[in-house]
């Protein structure tokens, strides 16, 4: 005999199938921002390679090795101050024998100038004779031919003691240079060679470098494209009049962060390096602190203005295939639309197109969605999604 279910029962299983046939699938939530319009700033970044605003390589103008080393790396120095002494032993010795030499020309010229003397006294005393007929005209001549010579044996004591007093200078020149001194003011570089080395003017690499580092210049490059595109967006009616219309620009270190003074576009390069295909920017940086230093690196911001512009935060874009979308929202529905993006900037997106103002956009979640997802939005406040999105110090 077979056992029947229990009416009651029957009866509760079937209530229970009919609610779980009526309940709908719970739609997910997902916080959306409204496209907006308003003009923003944009930057242009480039990478850059800092330099002192003058850079002295020091180097020895004699040979020889270095005694002593005045100054440290990093050290603030003043023009003319001692960096290093060479050797001078050798100099020395040579200075007191061209002194010597030029003691004993001092002594040639004295004899040579008596012997001049002398010859001029016996011409005088043969004069009248000869002409008074009293001796004959030979021992006149010959007076004259030892005059002659005199004069010329006291024109090469002079050129003598010239010649010794200008190698005597040479030599002392030399002694003074043995004392390298710094060229002009600013900051001891590296120094690759210390007490003991031996150096000389021919050597490749300098004694150091001293490095004016009051202002600095920062260097970047734009390739061809980037540089008339550029000059097509900055107002003014020449390449000059544009530079000087460049707002200030702004240095990012190599740490991240932004330098707290802005710089001014000062200089470029007239034309396009072959080699490279780029031109060559400078960029002028008050240096009071001391932070930058010759060598550093960076990145230059060359602020650019959108007026007006369509923007939504940039966390809401996704890739694919090369190709950028975001998911907007209309009557609880999420659809994928493809954007055109100009910028990127502060965690903002400037698009072009693909969504106007007023569309919503979702923010997050976005790898949970397909098109045409049903959804529930949750509206979320602009600014106040990006202050969340400030980094903290």
């Amino acid at each position: 005999m077979k056992k029947s279910i229990p009416l009651i029962a029957l009866c509760a299983l079937c209530s229970c199938q009919s609610k779980n046939q009526q309940q709908p699938p719970r739609t997910a939530e997902f916080p959306v921002v409204e496209v907006t319009q308003k003009t923003v700033t944009g930057y242009d970044e480039f990478p850059v390679t800092i330099k002192g605003i003058n850079n002295n390589d020091v180097r020895a103008k004699i040979q020889g090795y270095i005694r002593k080393v005045y100054v440290d790396e990093g050290q603030p120095v003043s023009a003319g101050t001692p960096l290093f002494q060479l050797e001078t032993n050798i100099l020395n010795q040579n200075a007191d024998a061209a002194l010597a030499a030029v003691t004993a020309s001092e002594a040639g010229i004295e004899a040579a100038d008596a012997a001049v003397k002398a010859a001029e006294v016996e011409v005088r005393k043969l004069t009248p004779l000869v002409e008074k007929n009293i001796i004959g005209g030979v021992q006149l001549e010959t007076a004259k031919a030892n005059l002659a010579r005199a004069q010329a044996a006291y024109a090469q004591a002079v050129a003598a003691k010239s010649q010794a007093s200008s190698t005597l200078k040479g030599i002392r020149e030399n002694i003074n240079f043995s004392m390298v001194k710094s060229p002009i003011k600013g900051i001891v570089g590296a120094m690759p060679f210390r007490e003991g080395s031996l150096v000389g003017p021919s050597d490749p690499t300098p004694l150091t470098t001293v490095s004016e580092t009051s202002a600095v210049y920062a260097y970047f490059s734009m390739n061809e494209k980037e540089y008339l595109d550029f000059l097509e967006r900055t107002p003014g009616a020449s390449v000059k009049e544009k530079l000087k219309n460049i707002p200030p620009v702004e240095l990012v270190l190599a740490n991240g962060q932004t330098y707290p003074e802005k710089g001014n576009v000062k200089a470029v390069t007239g034309q396009i390096d072959a080699a490279t295909g780029s031109i060559q920017f400078r960029v002028t940086f008050s240096n009071s602190t001391g932070l930058l230093s010759n060598g550093n690196s960076g990145k230059i911001r060359i602020p650019k203005t959108y007026e007006n512009a369509i923007i939504f935060p940039e966390m809401s874009v996704f890739e694919r295939q090369g190709s950028y979308y975001v998911y907007t929202v209309a009557k609880d529905t999420a659809y994928m639309t493809r954007v055109n993006i100009t910028d990127r900037t502060d965690n903002l997106v400037v698009a072009a197109g693909g969504v106007k103002p007023g569309d919503l956009v979702v923010t997050q979640g976005t790898a949970n969605l397909r098109d045409k997802t049903p959804v529930k939005p949750q509206k979320q406040d602009l600014d106040q999604l990006l202050n969340t999105l400030k980094p903290v110090f």
